[in-house]
């Protein structure tokens, strides 16, 4: 595979995404293939049925493979699903000697610390994010690097998931012939697709509403303050309809699509959607505006859920605010009136993010849909793996070219992100597995 090129695999509980796409000259992200097959070995985002999520997997990939005549060996594949939790840590270090200034090796050594937490079992931690930093008790550090001081300390914010379901994951990644490139947390992913840096800064909460599970990330001043995950997505509406109308999951579906609208009050009492009965029975006629009141329930539930997960960070404090308000992505953000909703519960500003942030001008209007903003975000997150491990490359050439009596200090290395640290440690598992 061309070494520009970067494939995002999105499993989700409806459909399996994969998306190959490159940066263009101007630094965009131009889309060449996609190919998406229904899902049907996941559950709320976690894997329940290996030969089926291989099977779609394989779909997936081999229609983006002829959508962009390339071959797919590498991919960056996402995690979610109803198992990740986060919680908030702060952890400190006392330094040998405090007369030199704090560097890299600091900062990793405050980090490996904190993942000797105790978990519960079979849990792992995925994700270590430093939030601000008290070097010798001087608060809201951002960049302890070059300070002095002897206590380093920090807040964290510590994601954390079941490590079976990721090696199941990466299990199927596998054994639909693929090679397992990257990690990476959903919402994170599709947070990098949608949001712009004016709104991480100003503070945002971002809500991806997908089949089996709805995502939260919020930022603020840039940095990822709190994440997760609800098990509740656009299935459970469709559920809901089919339950209450008394009809089959595709026709609740279609409804849904069609028809469907998260405010009661938009639909007059006669306007009526007659469905054709299963085998030669009588067609069901249903009202508009009994629709959305099932809808309408659902939604409220769900939103309510975020919108305690948004106060739990803190949003009703004065200096944690969320200005930028809310984001929705997402196949559920594209229900009627789904705006209007989430901005009378929440009171917060709210629009729909569609993933055309790094997209390039010409993509075609499927890619730029909330559908996909997982999927774009994948390729985006391969693509910077990409440009890391040349630098780090570079960096290592650089080393050996000249000789060890030339050099005085090393070319700074980046600090891997634990990320890619687990997808070793899963991509080890494997091998060894066999």
């Amino acid at each position: 595979m061309e070494h520009n090129l970067s494939v995002g695999l999105d499993i989700g509980t409806t459909k399996i995404v994969a998306m190959i796409g490159r940066k263009n000259e101007y630094g965009k992200l131009e889309i060449l293939g996609i190919g998406k097959s229904k899902s049907l070995g996941v559950h709320r985002g976690v894997v329940n049925n290996i030969t089926q999520t291989i099977q779609s997997i394989q779909q997936a990939v081999q229609e983006a493979e002829a959508a962009a005549d390339i071959k797919i060996e590498d991919v960056t594949v996402g995690i979610a699903g109803q198992h990740i939790r986060s919680l908030q840590h702060s952890d400190y270090i006392t330094r040998p000697n405090s007369e030199t200034v704090i560097d890299e090796d600091d900062i990793d050594r405050l980090i490996n610390q904190v993942h000797k937490l105790v978990m519960l079992p079979g849990e792992e931690i995925i994700h270590v994010l430093p939030q601000e930093y008290k070097v010798d008790g001087q608060a809201e550090i951002k960049e302890p690097i070059g300070m002095y001081g002897g206590r380093l300390e920090a807040n964290f914010h510590v994601v954390v998931g079941q490590v079976s379901s990721i090696r199941n994951i990466g299990r199927c990644v596998q054994s639909a012939g693929l090679n397992l490139e990257g990690i990476t947390l959903e919402p994170l992913a599709s947070a990098n697709a949608v949001l712009s840096q004016e709104e991480k800064e100003a503070g945002v909460a971002l809500i991806d509403i997908g089949g089996g599970t709805t995502d939260l990330a919020i930022f603020r001043d840039g940095i990822i303050r709190h994440t997760a995950v609800i098990p509740f997505g656009g299935n459970v509406i469709t559920e809901d309809i089919k339950e209450g109308c008394s009809i089959i999951e595709k026709q609740a579906e279609l409804l849904k699509i069609k028809f469907g609208s998260a405010w009661p009050g938009e639909n007059k009492d006669n306007e009526i959607v007659s469905i054709p009965g299963l085998r030669g029975r009588e067609p069901k006629e249903i009202t508009l505006k009994n629709l959305s009141k099932i809808i309408h329930a659902r939604v409220v539930e769900i939103i309510e859920q975020v919108y305690v997960e948004i106060k739990n960070y803190g949003h009703e404090e004065q200096k944690k605010k969320l200005i930028a308000g809310i984001v929705l992505t997402g196949g559920g953000s594209q229900l009627k009136h789904l705006k209007q909703l989430v901005e009378y519960i929440t009171g917060m500003d709210t629009r729909i993010g569609y993933p055309n942030e790094h997209l390039a001008g010409d993509s075609d209007d499927d890619i730029t849909s909330p559908l996909f903003a997982t999927a774009v975000g994948l390729v985006l997150d391969g693509l910077k793996r990409q440009e890391r491990k040349k630098i780090e490359a570079q960096t290592e050439q650089v080393i050996e070219e000249n000789q060890p009596e030339e050099i005085n200090e090393e070319p700074k290395k980046e600090r891997r992100s634990f990320l890619d640290k687990l997808t070793d440690r899963v991509k080890d598992f494997l091998d060894n597995a066999e």
